[in-house]
């Protein structure tokens, strides 16, 4: 299973360094499949669950999320819409069951399932949010502002799960959240975040940030990262499953594999957002 894990990140990462690279449209093209096929597996996962579902509106909902993202910045109002829109559309369809009980539960599920996977969304607001890159920075020339910022997202999430993989086998001391996830361990927990500190620290001085508010970003990617696994453990647990699907081996599914990403984007898009309310 390492093996096969190991095989299928050689080929996704140079696939996501490239698209990276080539920018938009690229990226919210790519953000939006990642959204979709999330989406999908959420909303199987909540049927397994004993939910009633709309799987096919759920990626729509997700997609519009998407669209949000991209519009948001030249039209705020859109954003507030877009809320309402999903609250109002799954609340009207919900309507249709004959028990008013399932009606209010397939409400509850698919604006849950649509606003949960729609979070990916805001890897999309990080591109306008981000300061610009001082002239003497490291990384200024190589790429744009919005892309450095993203590049720090990632690289602070897969830092952070990385050594609190190895930290977690290595050390192995203190379980964490074992009512969700019995793999979990504060040694860890404790490792994946100093290193993923590390990281965004080195990152957001090469990108001509206050090294002091890198080091807090990277605090604050790997406490969001690690809430958005335990969650997508949480909803797994519920539908008494192992994986979200199967669709990277070795790595289950999509939602997986971006779990993380789901909280810890919106967290980097915040904090960028209070550095130029405050800087």
């Amino acid at each position: 299973m390492l093996r096969l894990r190991l095989l299928s990140a050689v080929v996704l990462i140079p696939v996501l360094i490239c698209v990276l690279i080539a920018g938009q449209p690229w990226l919210t093209l790519t953000v939006a499949l990642i959204c979709a096929l999330a989406a999908w597996e959420t909303f199987a996962l909540l049927r397994s669950g004993g939910f009633v579902v709309e799987p096919w509106l759920g990626v729509a909902g997700a997609l519009l999320a998407v669209l949000d993202a991209v519009l948001g910045p030249r039209y705020p109002a859109v954003s507030v819409g877009y809320v309402a829109i999903v609250v109002v559309a799954f609340g009207t369809i919900a309507l249709r069951q004959p028990e008013p009980r399932l009606g209010f539960q397939a409400w509850l599920s698919g604006a849950f399932g649509v606003l949960y996977v729609g979070l990916l969304a805001f890897t999309v607001r990080i591109l306008e949010a981000a300061p610009p890159i001082p002239a003497t920075a490291w990384l200024v020339g190589i790429l744009d502002a919005g892309r450095v910022w993203l590049l720090v997202l990632v690289l602070g999430v897969w830092t952070y799960d990385t050594f609190a993989y190895l930290a977690g086998r290595g050390i192995g001391r203190g379980r964490f959240m074992n009512h969700i996830s019995p793999s979990k361990t504060w040694s860890g927990v404790i490792g994946g975040t100093l290193a993923a500190m590390a990281m965004t620290g080195a990152l957001a001085t090469a990108a001509g940030h206050a090294t002091l508010g890198g080091i807090v970003l990277g605090l604050l990617i790997a406490v969001t990262a690690q809430a958005g696994d335990l969650v997508e453990s949480l909803l797994k647990r519920t539908a008494g499953a192992k994986d979200s699907g199967s669709i990277i081996p070795g790595h289950g599914g999509m939602l997986d594999r971006v779990d993380s990403f789901l909280f810890a984007a919106p967290a980097v898009y915040l904090y960028l957002v209070a550095v130029a309310s405050f800087g």
